[in-house]
């Protein structure tokens, strides 16, 4: 397998509200919501880097389109990581995520690898660890 990762799809609970949230929250950039003309097929798709979206949809129609019963969200299996250039900037996103209404679940240190990083909530529950890794800066 080729790793072709295009799209990040998020289920979430309230789509108009999660919008909300990365867009003007976050200040990702999207279209809005398509898809709502068809039963299951309200999304949102921001733009994060070159070749790779972020996809906001209901959870009841991922559960739907997968043919999967609907369980109970939670926040541990996966985590997202956003690498930025600095700790400061972690500081920085962490607090932008919160005045957004995310919720803080680690407040930013120092790491035992020789990094910096914290930890977020979104609205529904997705969890988000900011970070400044040396050995892993992003491109400018």
């Amino acid at each position: 397998m080729k790793p072709r990762i295009s799209v990040i799809t998020l289920a979430v609970d309230d789509l108009p509200r999660a919008v909300r949230f990365y867009r003007d929250g976050l200040g990702l950039s999207t279209e809005g919501i398509v898809g709502e003309e068809f039963e299951h097929g309200a999304v949102a798709f921001f733009d994060l880097q070159a070749g790779l979206k972020l996809a906001l949809w209901p959870r009841t129609s991922l559960a739907h389109d997968t043919g999967l019963a609907l369980g109970p969200s939670s926040a541990t299996p996966m985590s997202l990581g956003h690498n930025v250039a600095s700790r400061e900037e972690v500081d920085a996103v962490i607090q932008q995520a919160v005045s957004a209404g995310a919720q803080r679940v680690k407040a930013a240190g120092d790491t035992f690898w020789g990094g910096y990083s914290g930890y977020f909530q979104d609205p529904d529950g997705h969890l988000w660890e900011v970070v400044w890794n040396p050995a892993l800066l992003p491109p400018e």
